[in-house]
């Protein structure tokens, strides 16, 4: 207890609480219905929240699975439980399949269902040496699963204050569209800026092109926050000429690479916008980054010469950062960090002075008889193509070379053959890359290829 006799968790989310009574009747959250709630509304929200979790038996530093979307029904559960020095597991919609999984190795005591306001127990008891660590210096937590598609996902464990107190510092009030995801780092980064400005934060009822640009129309967003992958279905869609998406000042973009191209494409179908790529993990959280102009695919992490509390290097090629919203270590693997505190990231970079350049996951390269090729760099040449819509590049097994270069491509026609697709590629590419890049498979197809998270479908 603090000399005032309010908890540590309490003070953490403290300043929060005193700029959402500032602001009073301003709009918090443009509801997935249209509905909108005050940030008065908010406050009281939190209070019946936190009133549920005592009748429920909640104690102090349990960990809670919460799941739900973005809207003052979750946010408010969210800083109640975090408000009693709970470790919470946020999981979207998109996640439910997973959720019994991520209770068992987040050792779930509770599972709140935020948009019911049911509290059920759990099938863990919150035992996990990290979670012993957070109530013995009685600070809240915050679990994000990795949102891998092989294997089991990881569940990162981070101090919850660390990720409050880059907020503390006031920042700019922009309308913000919450298209990133309720459990992915970035998406929970989007959310604490936009309350800790008392900004006001549009939930959109599904992420389609259409609804998305409708969305901005309507409700005169600034900024959004989203995923070349999507920024790529737009701009095939049409949809971001049907709407009138003048309002938008800030897009941002991270999760996956942006091919240079389609980043050219963006920034000329939204001159008025500044384009940002952003960098982060779910183990180092959400850093900040400056991109070094629109069209350009340098940034600089952490700020001007990597400030911020953050620290990046290049060993071997690979990105490697020291950052204080680091998480505290892994609920089910080995800690990725070495022994002065570094994570080494698996990216592939170049550097230009005090910015880098991504060139791809180290785990995606493909080896094709000693030489290294980089999936992102051939789906960038494919994508320039004419008529592709989308395009995934992987790896396949060889019994001479070790391995050649895949496709799976998805055109915009799909009236042509797949051999007339194939041939017409292979010449499209021949002069662009070099030969041993060029794909010795490609597989056309009619389905999308990213994900629910809009990530690619690789493999």
């Amino acid at each position: 207890m603090t000399a005032g006799g309010e908890t540590a968790p309490t003070l953490a989310t403290g300043f929060l609480l005193e700029r959402f009574a500032a602001a009073g009747g301003k709009t918090a959250f443009v509801e997935a219905d249209g509905r909108r709630e005050t940030y008065a509304g908010l406050l009281a929200r939190i209070g019946d929240a936190g009133a549920a979790l005592d009748a429920a038996g909640v104690g102090p530093g349990a960990s809670v699975q919460l799941r739900g979307d973005f809207g003052a029904a979750a946010t408010a559960f969210l800083l109640a439980l975090w408000a009693r020095g709970a470790a919470v597991t946020p999981v979207a919609p998109v996640s439910l399949e997973k959720a019994g999984e991520f209770a068992e190795v987040g050792q779930a005591a509770w599972i709140v269902d935020a948009a019911s306001g049911a509290i059920e127990p759990g099938p863990g008891r919150s035992d996990h040496p990290l979670y012993d660590d957070l109530r013995g210096r009685g600070v809240p937590g915050l679990v994000i699963f990795s949102s891998g598609t092989t294997g089991a996902s990881k569940g990162a464990v981070h101090d919850a204050t660390r990720l409050l107190s880059k907020f503390e510092s006031p920042g700019k009030d922009f309308r913000t569209l919450a298209f990133l995801l309720f459990d992915h780092i970035a998406g929970v980064d989007t959310l604490l800026y936009c309350l800790s400005n008392a900004s006001t934060i549009v939930c959109p009822a599904e992420r389609t092109p259409e609804a998305i640009c409708r969305l901005i129309a309507a409700e005169a967003v600034e900024v959004l926050p989203t995923a070349p992958s999507f920024l790529n279905l737009m701009l095939l869609s049409g949809a971001h000429e049907s709407h009138d998406l003048s309002s938008l000042k800030i897009v941002t973009y991270g999760a996956e690479m942006m091919p240079q191209a389609l980043l050219e494409r963006v920034a000329a179908a939204l001159p008025q916008a500044r384009l940002v790529q952003k960098y982060g993990t779910s183990e180092i959280g959400a850093l900040r980054s400056q991109s070094e102009g629109n069209a350009s695919r340098w940034i600089r992490i952490g700020g001007h010469g990597g400030g911020q509390g953050t620290e990046w290097r290049v060993v071997d090629g690979l990105l490697e950062v020291r950052t204080g919203t680091a998480m505290l270590g892994y609920l089910n693997a080995p800690s990725p960090f070495t022994d002065d505190g570094w994570y080494r990231t698996g990216d592939r970079v170049e550097v230009k002075g005090d910015m880098v350049r991504f060139l791809g996951r180290d785990s995606d390269v493909i080896n094709v008889g000693g030489q290294k090729v980089f999936p992102a760099e051939v789906e960038a040449e494919i994508a320039r193509l004419d008529g592709v819509a989308e395009v995934a590049v992987s790896g396949a097994p060889h019994p001479i070379l070790g391995a050649v270069v895949t496709a799976r491509v998805r055109m915009r026609d799909p009236g042509a053959t797949p051999a007339q697709v194939r041939t017409a590629l292979r010449q499209g590419l021949a002069g662009r890359l070099e030969p041993y890049k060029i794909p010795q498979k490609i597989d056309v197809t009619d389905q999308p290829l990213v994900t629910d998270r809009f990530k690619q479908r690789r493999g």
